[in-house]
């Protein structure tokens, strides 16, 4: 990407942002309203699948398992990507898909790793899926905060992004997005650890 490309780049990481969280915001509805109230207890996917049929009509276990293999290619495809991409560059690899294997070895072969070992875990019988589920996103929201803090810390280096810094508007709602993410993400942790 180049300067130009990024008030682009960032209406599609704002339109991006807001579509999933909105999407993610009314799977959490469907389920509270129609798993939660009704007191099941969900232990695999398709337990929730299953579940939404007679609550909510046929077609909700359709749309189900739709925005499941959705979440499944999503997870397939951009996060061993994205991992990839960030492992390179930490070290200095070469890392583009516009680049031959031969020519970025270490990012095909991590990118091929992240998809084996994700595709192994879920293919091992009796693995509890939903566990692994919840307690990744734990982590993830462990993680976050600290990812976002050094995120802005970079964004305001003036030394690196020079007149793209963030304006003072955007800083104000950045860090107490920040504020209220380690909040929840502490909540959530207490939760997880002691709810048992």
């Amino acid at each position: 990407l180049k300067a130009e490309d990024y008030q682009y780049t960032r209406m599609d990481v704002i339109i991006g942002s807001v579509t999933v969280n909105v999407v993610a915001f009314f799977i959490i509805m469907l389920c509270a309203v129609t798993l939660f109230q009704n007191g099941i207890r969900i232990e695999s996917a398709k337990d929730a699948a299953q579940a939404l049929a007679p609550l909510a009509g046929e077609y909700a276990s359709w749309l189900f398992a739709f925005g499941l293999l959705n979440a499944s290619l999503f997870a397939a495809s951009i996060l061993p990507i994205s991992t990839a991409y960030t492992i390179c560059e930490a070290f200095g690899w070469e890392s583009s898909l516009n680049r031959k294997f031969l020519e970025a070895p270490q990012f095909y072969g991590l990118y091929s790793l992240m998809v084996f070992l994700g595709a192994g875990i879920i293919l091992l019988p009796d693995m509890p899926l939903i566990t692994i589920m919840y307690y990744s996103q734990v982590i993830n929201g462990a993680i976050l905060p600290v990812i976002l803090v050094f995120m802005l810390l970079l964004v305001n280096d003036r030394k690196i992004m020079r007149e793209y810094t963030n304006s003072l508007a955007m800083n104000i709602v950045s860090w107490l997005t920040v504020a209220i993410l380690t909040l929840l993400s502490l909540t959530m942790i207490g939760f997880a650890l002691f709810s048992k």
